[in-house]
Formats: C-alpha cells, structure tokens, sequence
C-alpha cells in the first residue's frame, strides 16, 4: 500500500513538473525592441507579436526598451532567463556590430544568444524632404564636397546599419557629414518632416508611408526594390553600397532545445502565412526567412565584414 501511495505520488509530481515546464503556460511573452515606438524594428516586432500570439496561444507583449542605439534591449534580453519568456527583435547588423563599435566594452556580445530565425530584410535608404534641392545622390556628393561636415545626416544610432551606411558611402564617395544619431527611425524621421536634419538615413519600408512628404534619393538594394519599383538603388547611380537591416528573432544564450524547437516552428509558421506576407508587403518590407544555425552563419561573414568598418573608421 506504501509502495502504491509513492508511485501515484511520484506521478503526481511528475505531471505537476511536466505542466510546469510546458512552453508556453499562461505567462505573457515580452518581445523586446531596442528602439522606439514607430520604427521599422517595432512595426515588423508588433506584426510578428501578432502572429506569435495566435501560432502559440500565449500572449506576446512588446516592450521598448530604448537607448543606445538598441544596445540596451539587446543587453536585456542577453541577460534574462532562458525560459522562452523574454525574446528579441534584432535589427542587423547591430547585434555583431555593436560589440564591434564599442571596442569590445559592451553590455552583449553575438555570442550570447539564441538565434531563432530572421524574418524579413529592408534595404538602406537616403531620404530627404520633398522640397530638397537634392535630386539625386550626384546632387548630394556635389554639394557634400563643396561643403565637408556642414550636411547633417541623422541616423537611428551609433552602430546601427544606418549609420554604417554612412560610413560606407562617406568612404566610397570622400565626402564627410554631420552624424545626428536618434533612438529610432521613428524620432528620426519626425526630425527629417521638421526639417531639423537634412538627410535621413532609414530603410526603405520606414519611409515609403511617407513617400509624399519626402524623396528618396536612393536605396541600398542590389537593384531597384520590388516594393518600391521608382526608386534608384545606389549601384545605379555609381555608388556600390549594398546595405540592408535584417529583423529576426533572439532569446538568451541557453534557451531549452525543445522551446527553441517551438519557437521556430511558430515562426516558419508565420513566414509561410500568406497573411503576414501580405502585411509586410503593405509594410514595404521584404521577407526574407532564414532559421537558426544559417541564419547565425550569415551574422559571422557580416562580422568579419563589418569589422573593418568599425575598427578603422571608428564608426565615426
């Protein structure tokens, strides 16, 4: 009788930990993002809180959590439990380049996450108001010239790929701006409408909304966007500058195999649901999905990319 009290006993606490261990149980999911309210990372964020939500049953939250040209969200979900609890939106190549940019004197490194899956990409872009005398990069480089460091260029953070873009055409055009950095393309891009910055630099799918108050004088794709078929790319206009921000999901380094398994299967889930490819096309964004391990092997080559970049120019 004392034998069958501890088996029923023993099943009991079996079952209690199972259930406590089961992903997702009644907690809310935080999805962090490292900049502000309005943002491309934010807008792509709450779309694929959205979804999560209705892909796991739980409820996913998103959290902003701003500064330091993202520095601090990342370094927040770097330090959480590993539960399935506290997720990431990354915005590349911050999450390598940050480290980079900060000499190695961080909060994070690439080493300390989870990587889940990349979901979408949206190129580089140069905008500025309608009314610009700017028609064009050439018109940009010109000026910039006949004018070094006085141009103000604004950029959603230090390290971020907008600034990064910066870097680049600087360097392959031998012209040098003013960096405004914001804590966000949100912000940014009401001090562009403000005419408080003269050039914007934001990805694509965050301006096209706007794309009556502003010109875009070109966009960092390979070629001309599907998305935003009028708009030059910057190889089209002499300028070899391939830059683009990728947006997808972290949790902390050690999360447990089959939470991450769920996890990516939700988020394969969601990629292939014509309803979010819909939004993100709405969103001027493109998909772009890409799992785990290839998704990581992508970030080491933009790593040792990038690293010339900040190291040399001091991301300056």
């Amino acid at each position: 009788r004392r034998a069958l009290t501890l088996a029923v006993g023993a099943m009991a606490f079996g079952a209690a930990t199972s259930s406590f261990a089961a992903w997702p149980n009644d907690k809310p999911i935080e999805l962090i993002v490292g900049f502000a309210a309005g943002g491309g990372t934010d807008i792509t964020a709450r779309t694929v809180a959205q979804f999560l939500t209705t892909k796991t049953g739980a409820r996913v939250v998103v959290v902003n959590k701003v500064g330091a040209s993202g520095e601090i969200g990342l370094s927040y979900v770097a330090k959480a439990k590993p539960d399935g609890y506290t997720l990431g939106m990354t915005n590349m190549p911050g999450l390598v380049t940050l480290p980079i940019e900060r000499l190695g004197k961080g909060q994070f490194s690439a080493g300390d996450f989870s990587y889940i899956a990349n979901m979408v990409r949206d190129p580089s872009a140069f905008s500025v108001l309608a009314t610009s005398k700017y028609k064009n990069l050439n018109d940009l480089v010109a000026d910039a010239k006949a004018h070094p460091g006085e141009i103000t260029y604004g950029s959603t953070g230090v390290g971020t790929d907008d600034h990064l873009a910066m870097v680049l055409f600087q360097r392959l055009t031998g012209v040098k701006f003013n960096h405004i950095p914001y804590n966000g393309a949100g912000p940014l891009r009401t001090a562009v409408l403000g005419d408080q910055v003269v050039i914007g630099g934001m990805n694509l799918g965050e301006v096209m909304p706007f794309r009556e108050k502003v010109r875009i004088l070109g966009q960092a794709s390979p070629e001309r966007a599907k998305l935003a078929p009028d708009v030059p790319s910057f190889k089209e206009q002499g300028v070899n500058l391939v830059f683009n921000s990728e947006r997808g999901v972290v949790a902390p380094k050690g999360i447990p195999e089959d939470v991450k398994t769920k996890l990516t299967a939700a988020l394969r889930d969601i990629a292939k649901d014509p309803e979010f490819q819909k939004q993100m096309v709405n969103q001027f964004t493109e998909m772009d999905y890409l799992e785990g391990d290839a998704w990581k092997a992508g970030l080491d080559r933009q790593t040792e990319c990038c690293t010339p970049i900040g190291l040399q120019s001091g991301c300056s």
